[in-house]
């Protein structure tokens, strides 16, 4: 989930307005050029670390795009949102894949995961594209969550990051600086859409270590979306392919480099579950 939408569409916890852009947020995000560039370089962190066989869980599944890559990779998901559009939309697309029988949906929002308790363990979780931003008490999710993961289970978590060079320099070039540094605040972005005001926070990568122990101890992190601008640019980029996956492959080897990782449009944290 990009920042433009979650700062502009989706109040925190209101289900209404994550099922008012579900058929549509393929459109916006996932099949964008840059939207599509960034979920590749989280793909291909994930295949560094998952396997054939595994049992995943999908937090924030939305429409079920990651869901479907790892069901393609040998792995049967678990697939849960707050919105029961997005999943609406997720189920739809799983049953025109050759790999649609591996994955299950759920509507289950991130704070209410104890409803998964009689399902058994799972070998790895994801939280993909800023859903955890929207959350307001990252350390009871987790604390749920790590009722769900095996002992040495891995966790990725991709939340939009703190300090977004792309953002704040933008912006700060068309003089919008309210815009340019939003994310610095640690109350969050206030919002108001159609009446609900609501907060996306953007957590640094010691605040997301601290509220995830002792469950989980934080493995690595780097930054997707360093070189690669926010989808949000998607207008001034569309047009030219090329650049973007030159942009893509440059980005592959920024993201890791510790100077530069932290300026990212997201951070892509992996933790593990430490011992019973």
């Amino acid at each position: 989930m990009n920042a433009e939408i979650l700062s502009n569409v989706l109040p925190e916890g209101h289900r209404s307005a994550f099922d008012a852009i579900a058929s549509e947020y393929d459109r916006i995000f996932t099949h964008s050029l840059l939207g599509t560039a960034q979920r590749t370089l989280v793909h291909e962190a994930l295949r560094r670390h998952l396997r054939e066989g595994q049992r995943v869980l999908d937090l924030n599944c939305g429409t079920g795009e990651d869901a479907l890559y790892l069901a393609s990779a040998g792995m049967s998901v678990v697939g849960c949102d707050i919105s029961g559009r997005m999943i609406n939309v997720a189920r739809e697309k799983a049953s025109c894949s050759a790999h649609g029988s591996k994955i299950e949906f759920r509507v289950c929002a991130n704070e209410d995961l104890e409803a998964l308790s009689e399902d058994g363990f799972f070998d790895a979780a994801l939280s993909n594209f800023g859903g955890l931003n929207c959350v307001s008490d990252l350390a009871g999710v987790a604390h749920k969550l790590s009722h769900l993961l095996r002992p040495g289970g891995k966790v990725f978590l991709c939340v939009m990051g703190r300090y977004c060079a792309w953002e704040m320099i933008w912006y700060a070039v068309h003089g919008r600086w309210r815009k340019a540094f939003r994310r610095l605040s640690r109350q969050g972005t206030r919002a108001n859409i159609l009446g609900a005001d609501f907060a996306v926070h953007y957590p640094s990568v010691n605040e997301m270590r601290r509220a995830f122990a002792p469950w989980f101890r934080l493995q690595s992190w780097r930054g997707i979306g360093v070189v690669l601008p926010p989808s949000w640019m998607e207008s001034h980029l569309r047009a030219h392919p090329s650049f973007v996956e030159l942009l893509t492959h440059i980005d592959r080897w920024f993201g890791g480099v510790p100077l530069f990782r932290g300026f990212a449009d997201h951070i892509l944290i992996q933790l593990v579950r430490e011992e019973r």
